[in-house]
């Protein structure tokens, strides 16, 4: 990677220019694929539970489908290095992958569909798993495919038609399948839903599998011949080892060797940059209702401003980095997240009026949808091509994390409080992240010196 290509293009024209590229499309397509399970194994599913009059407890018990996507690190490696019979030689590494995840998403889809969640629930529960399990592989491989496919400074473009897709996905999957299940059933939405997989199908059919040039071959990886001429191990065993290597050990010894000591601030900023926004994240809803808005009013702005405002601020982000860079976007985005939590403090002193909701709302989810953007470009800037998929795993693992952790005792903080000091804490929660940005601004000439190597 060259310097120049994290500091923008210096004019508007090419800046608008980068969503006309072939590949920055075409991530819309597969940015809705990766989207579409996820609202059908949460809360669509947890709507379609309840309706059927499965029991509160038992529901809770499904959001332990989440943990597949925090650790799909533990798997990436396969997906990075790992051939699929027949599939890999026609179609290439990631679009191979990408297809079989597809496949198990829709038989999964369509089993749920088949599912009585009275008395099969277990079965429900386990496919839910399977489609999870599917939607985190494909994740993986859309994320290298993502990276690969175009060079640094087209990320953020790219990344934004990628949340401009999932956010539509989201959509459908949310409100599109609660409607065809209000007025067909759950067995025809869920089906339904299943058939929107072809989506990602035409995605694969329709682009080139990246360059795979870049990606070592295990075999001549330096650790692993390091290991081949260090071991004892014979057979199989010497060949495991050596696999093992390669695919896992590798991938995070080179983002050590190439960062050195700036590693371990850019893996802090990896994990602190969304902890503003992923703190307060579930006491939104609370608040809106106990500041006294109805939940049509709730659901309405959120579905119509909510939506929009988190498209445009995915594309604005997408534009403003290819006009002025990375990291002058990464600290306006840091500090938007922050600052539209004081919003929600704001909004917690206020009579329930529609206005002030929709100040908030909007605020919100434009930073939502901005700091995505330039948050997916940075980290894609920062990923060896050798390792793409484990690398890039590994900070899509690590970037939820600390804000899961720390949103935890939100309820408790707002019990012990108020909603206005909740709020304020979670703005001061940025901080951290801001700090480190500017910081590494002002190296950022070594970060892009490491990144190239």
């Amino acid at each position: 990677m060259q310097a120049e290509n994290t500091r923008g293009t210096g004019n508007w024209r090419d800046a608008w220019a980068v969503y006309t590229r072939p590949t920055v499309m075409r991530m819309l397509l597969l940015g809705f694929s990766a989207g579409l399970p996820f609202m059908l194994v949460f809360s669509t599913l947890t709507a379609w539970l309840r309706s059927e009059g499965v029991s509160r407890t038992a529901i809770g018990f499904f959001a332990w489908v989440g943990i597949t996507y925090s650790i799909k690190v533990l798997w990436a490696p396969v997906v990075d290095r790992i051939r699929l019979p027949m599939l890999t030689h026609r179609l290439g590494q990631r679009r191979s992958w990408m297809l079989l995840a597809q496949l198990t998403i829709m038989l999964g889809l369509a089993g749920m569909a088949f599912t009585d969640p009275l008395t099969q629930l277990t079965q429900l529960a386990l496919l839910a798993v399977l489609v999870a399990f599917a939607s985190a592989t494909q994740d993986i491989t859309i994320d290298a495919f993502r990276i690969e496919s175009d060079a640094v400074q087209y990320q953020a473009a790219l990344a934004g038609t990628y949340v401009l897709g999932y956010r539509l996905a989201l959509l459908t999957t949310g409100a599109g399948a609660l409607f065809i299940a209000d007025h067909l059933g759950w067995l025809i939405a869920y089906l339904a839903m299943a058939a929107c997989v072809f989506v990602g199908m035409i995605a694969v059919a329709i682009s080139p599998e990246p360059s795979s040039l870049e990606r070592l071959d295990i075999e001549n990886d330096p650790l692993v011949i390091g290991f081949r001429q260090r071991t004892r191990l014979k057979g199989f065993a010497a060949d495991l080892g050596a696999w093992i290597t390669g695919a896992v050990i590798a991938p995070f010894v080179d983002f050590v060797r190439r960062f050195r000591w700036l590693a371990f601030p850019i893996l802090a900023l990896v994990g602190l940059y969304k902890a503003s926004d992923l703190s307060m994240a579930a006491m939104a809803n609370p608040l809106y209702l106990d500041v006294g808005y109805s939940l049509s009013q709730i659901g309405a702005i959120s579905g119509i401003f909510g939506v929009v405002m988190t498209i445009s601020g995915g594309l604005v982000g997408g534009l403003m980095v290819a006009r002025y860079g990375l990291m002058p976007m990464m600290l306006v985005g840091a500090i938007g997240i922050a600052a539209t939590n004081l919003l929600f403090a704001w909004l917690a002193t206020m009579q329930p009026v529609i206005w002030a909701l929709t100040i908030t709302i909007t605020g919100d989810n434009f930073f939502v949808g901005f700091s995505a953007t330039v948050f997916i470009a940075w980290m894609s800037s920062l990923v060896s091509r050798r390792y793409t998929a484990t690398q890039y795993a590994l900070f899509s693992s690590l970037m939820t994390l600390p804000g899961k952790f720390l949103g935890g005792p939100s309820g408790w903080i707002v019990d012990q409080t108020s909603y206005v000091f909740f709020f304020f804490y979670a703005s001061a929660l940025g901080i951290p992240a801001m700090l480190i940005v500017i910081w590494l601004m002002s190296r950022q000439s070594l970060i892009d010196a490491a990144a190239a190597r």
